[in-house]
């Protein structure tokens, strides 16, 4: 009991006597100023301990107790540069991050000595390479045109883009950096949920502006979406397309809140939402409650914008209720020009843990059921479709195209370009390097025309490798890279095609009489184009 005690008070106790001890011989020894104080202080902060009742190790061990809070705070720093190998992924590898900065600063990615990548891991990933490589192809030719047959004006994209983030979640400088750099590559940059602000359009940058279910920008004053301002906004030239948001990958079916205290006069302007209450994102639009009524709301929302390509993103869930979208296109005769399937893999400033680790499909398999949907139904040739989560690499790009994509996002791929050092404090308001953070000192540190340019080398340099990689499989568009290219090892003595592993539907196989993946069967039996809700299987 007593040798407890001394551990737990022994420090403590030794600040204060050794302060109230020195006080009276200060005036004769100068040199005891510096340890009095410093004495006096670590005292003061262990009463402080004492008193306060929120943290019990605090009570416990006044003052050396506080360590334990000082080392969890740096925890994820001293990992990250001291303890995780070039492998861990957490969420993004050392090596990953070390790719995108050097790709930004156009330094050189090259490796010396051989792969560090263990290639006989189960998992591990290549592309099969040609006995007669191809010519390389000129990067900025690898444009997707989007816009279907119901759009009268289509849109030519970059093959990589900036996904969806938010002013509000990103500085204005983040946002000023993005845009600049997309314009000076010619790709476009998703405003996010929360609208089109100054900053998005203070250097022209093409926009692809996003709707969540809040319809921030264009909004009425309960909360509904609001056509005329719906059609103000959209008629800017910058806005290039017009995206609705259903979910995202890290918290699907998860609405949000931005507390009444974080409303800035600059996000309630952008947003249109009133001062001092919370800015609320429902989990769920109320323009629309069935498969039917999302494709009308995409031919109002087509009409009101003068035909700018409009579709949606989201992150698959219920197979059904995406194969019950399908049924409506082809009973209403209306199609979305594109699609965006973003993974559960994919980033946000914050999300609850459990939606983050175990809610939603991954990229890959959401990605291939959309697009084998679309096969089986001969709509794939109508409707593009875009693929975000996790991709910062051109390898990232290249497999994702292999199962159905016509072109890639990256978020936090470009947020990396801007100097992110994932110290995954998003949701803190403290990014130590101004990029997710609404205080002025702290993005005052990014400088944006440096990293508008870093935006624009990593874009270039990410496109060139990809063009020499397809150039190494003999192919001369990424359009011609399919599941035959890709390889995974599936033990220590088997490798296989993507085309092996995968289920591909046949063109108009879901419409005809026999379909032969049974899962896909009985998903489109379950399927309703009137309700989100299955049907009997």
């Amino acid at each position: 009991m007593n040798l407890s005690l001394l551990s737990r008070y022994a420090f403590f106790a030794f600040c204060v006597l050794f302060t109230l001890a020195s006080l009276p011989f200060l005036s004769l020894h100068e040199w005891l100023w510096p340890f009095t104080l410093l004495a006096g202080v670590l005292s003061l902060i262990g009463i402080g301990d004492l008193l306060q009742t929120r943290h019990a190790v605090r009570r416990n061990y006044p003052i050396l107790g506080n360590i334990r809070y000082l080392v969890e705070g740096i925890r994820p720093e001293i990992r990250q540069y001291l303890l995780e190998g070039d492998a861990e992924q957490l969420p993004f590898s050392r090596a990953q991050r070390s790719l995108v900065y050097a790709r930004a600063k156009n330094e050189g990615s090259d490796k010396p000595f051989g792969t560090l990548s263990d290639v006989y891991q189960n998992g591990f990933e290549f592309i099969s390479h040609s006995m007669r490589p191809a010519p390389l192809s000129d990067p900025c030719s690898f444009r997707v045109e989007i816009g279907g047959p119901q759009c009268s004006q289509p849109y030519s994209a970059s093959l990589f883009n900036i996904s969806a983030m938010s002013f509000g979640s990103l500085s204005a400088n983040a946002i000023r950096a993005l845009n600049q750099g997309a314009k000076l590559g010619d790709f476009y940059h998703d405003t996010g949920e929360g609208s089109i602000s100054p900053y998005h359009r203070e250097h022209g940058g093409d926009l692809v502006w996003e709707l969540g279910s809040g319809y921030f920008g264009c909004r009425a004053s309960d909360g509904r979406f609001d056509p005329e301002r719906f059609a103000v906004q959209a008629a800017s030239p910058q806005v290039k397309m017009i995206e609705i948001k259903l979910s995202q990958g890290a918290k699907p079916g998860h609405g949000g809140i931005l507390p009444k205290h974080k409303v800035t006069e600059e996000i309630a302007n952008t947003r249109g939402v009133p001062m001092g209450e919370d800015c609320i994102s429902p989990s769920r639009h109320s323009a629309f409650s069935t498969p039917i009524e999302l494709l009308q709301f995409i031919a109002q929302l087509r009409e009101l914008s003068g035909g700018k390509p409009v579709g949606f993103k989201f992150c698959l869930g219920h197979p059904w209720e995406f194969m019950g979208i399908v049924k409506a296109m082809l009973e209403t005769g209306i199609l979305p020009d594109f699609i965006v399937v973003d993974g559960k893999e994919g980033g946000t400033g914050a999300a609850p843990l459990e939606f983050t680790d175990h809610l939603g499909v991954p990229l890959r398999e959401g990605l291939l059921f959309v697009h084998n949907t679309l096969v089986g139904s001969n709509l794939r040739d109508k409707i593009r479709l875009g693929a975000s989560g996790k991709i910062v690499s051109a390898f990232d790009i290249a497999r994702v195209l292999a199962i159905g994509a016509d072109w890639a996002n990256s978020a936090r791929g470009f947020m990396f370009a801007i100097g992110c050092i994932q110290s995954q404090s998003c949701h803190t308001n403290k990014c130590p390097t101004g990029v997710a953070t609404q205080d002025p000192l702290r993005q005052r540190a990014l400088v944006v025309e440096d990293k508008a340019q870093r935006v624009y080398n990593f874009h270039r340099n990410t496109l060139k490798a990809l063009a020499e990689m397809l150039a190494a499989a003999g192919l001369d568009h990424p359009s011609q890279i399919d599941a035959k290219h890709l390889v995974q090892r599936m033990s220590a003595t088997e490798i296989k095609l993507f085309a092996q592993q995968h289920v591909f539907l046949a063109p108009g196989e879901l419409l005809g009489g026999k379909i032969e993946g049974e899962f896909y069967e009985r998903m489109w039996r379950m399927a309703r184009a009137d309700s989100f809700d299955p049907a009997a299987a």
